[in-house]
């Protein structure tokens, strides 16, 4: 049994998850991005547009992600990083609250998305690469997946607030309950809905408090004026050792594919429904809780399979549900599903629709936990927080695959439908790489 200080850390580590989960959940899927769709009207131009924009911030974290994990190596001071990054999140959150109707700069508005978005995607670097002190070997896919988990509650429960309580129907400037927005928000300016930037960082500012008073790392040692040298050295030297390593290759390979196209699914999911199936943003949202609720309950059991069976039976299981859901995207639209001609007030491409989400929930959060578990397995001993900045460089230096593609084809055809068809693809490819990943990783030299 491990003492109270031991617990605490674990629970405190959790809370990271807890407090930067409304950015995945308000910002990038079920409120900010409906609501951009509104704001900008056509559909397929807004697709392209957030896409474009989702692609530049995925070239910066790209660039970014290894050498922080390296300099994290050499100087031991995740803290400090994580406290700037930290920073970088509050502030991008704040920003869309200029998100203003008939005002809409959309530079300045995607810029502090930006912000914000690159902020969370560097901290989780630093904080990914705490999960192997945090317990035994065979604990951490549990541990994994219950802070996956919790983190989703904490995206749930911050959706619900916003529903309830801000996010106002663009025809009644209700809430879903019928309520006018909290704080004497104008409906008309669309406040409600804009306070879902400064609700995430409010949110991210509460939550982070027991990270902070619980979590703590050995003192920093090293760094000094010569660690971005020595960092990027470092990181040079891992890539040039990753032929030699082939399992990690192609985990890596992999994930970039499939995390790629996952992360287009949680871009897009929001945008897509309102464009396609002309969803409110109050329809989204309630879209979101089910896939939250999902995504919660599968985190968590997806943990305890990942002990019982390996991370990669669980990885490869939640693909194929995801390529699946990719396949069925496609082929629901207002008039027809699958292919079959459905009346323009038929409720069935929403039914089916809800139903993709809920699968994108259970198998998003599986996949998600399992993977971050299998990378301790494939981490090289003594470089956790650079195999995690590389397992960031395959996951998120990729980042503008997946929205490029999908900006590029939805450009070019003028259909959202034809537009998010690349996912397909990369799941696919996803899926051949993991063959050659051995389930423990690399014999040790």
């Amino acid at each position: 049994m491990f003492d109270i200080s031991h617990r605490r850390r674990v629970w405190g580590w959790f809370f990271f998850d807890w407090a930067s989960q409304p950015y995945n959940t308000l910002l990038i899927t079920f409120i900010f991005a409906p609501y951009m769709q509104e704001l900008i009207g056509d559909g397929a131009r807004a697709q392209t547009v957030w896409a474009f924009g989702i692609a530049a911030g995925g070239v910066i974290i790209a660039l970014g992600a290894p050498v922080l994990g390296a300099m994290a190596d050499h100087s031991g001071a995740r803290m400090q990083w994580i406290q700037g990054f930290s920073a970088m999140y509050v502030v991008g959150a704040f920003g869309i609250w200029w998100a203003i109707p008939g005002d809409l700069n959309l530079v300045v508005v995607l810029t502090f998305f930006i912000i914000g978005m690159v902020g969370m995607e560097f901290a989780t670097i630093f904080t990914n690469s705490m999960l192997p002190d945090l317990g035994a070997r065979e604990e951490i896919g549990h541990i994994s997946g219950n802070g996956w988990a919790f983190g989703y509650v904490g995206g749930l429960v911050s959706l619900v607030i916003m529903l309830l309580f801000f996010a106002e129907g663009a025809d009644t400037g209700k809430t879903l309950i019928g309520l006018d927005p909290a704080f004497g928000l104008s409906a008309g300016a669309r406040e409600g809905t804009r306070f879902v930037g400064p609700l995430t960082g409010f949110w991210y500012i509460a939550f982070m408090v027991p990270f902070f008073l619980w979590v703590r790392e050995p003192k920093p040692v090293g760094g000094g004026p010569h660690a971005i040298r020595n960092a990027l050295w470092t990181v040079l030297g891992t890539i040039r050792q990753l032929p030699r390593t082939p399992s990690m290759f192609s985990y890596l390979a992999a994930s970039i594919f499939y995390r790629d196209a996952l992360n287009g699914m949680y871009f897009f999911g929001g945008i897509y429904a309102a464009g396609v199936l002309g969803w409110s943003v109050v329809d989204v949202g309630i879209f979101g809780v089910l896939a939250l609720i999902a995504g919660a309950v599968f985190a968590w059991l997806g943990g305890y399979a990942d002990d019982r069976f390996g991370p990669k039976p669980v990885i490869v299981t939640a693909i194929l549900v995801l390529l699946f859901v990719a396949v069925s995207i496609t082929t629901i639209s207002r008039g027809s599903v699958y292919g079959i001609v459905v009346a323009p007030d038929s409720m069935l491409p929403d039914i089916i629709f809800y139903g993709c989400g809920i699968l994108i929930g259970a198998a998003g959060g599986t996949v998600q936990s399992a993977s971050r578990s299998m990378m301790v397995r494939q981490a090289r001993a003594g470089h956790m927080a650079e195999s995690f900045g590389l397992y960031g460089l395959a996951g998120k230096a990729t980042a503008f695959i997946a929205p490029a593609l999908i900006g590029v084809a939805t450009s070019v055809s003028g259909s959202q439908q034809i537009g998010v068809s690349p996912l397909i693809g990369l799941f696919a490819l996803g899926l051949v790489l993991l063959f050659w990943v051995k389930p423990e990783g690399d014999p040790s030299e």
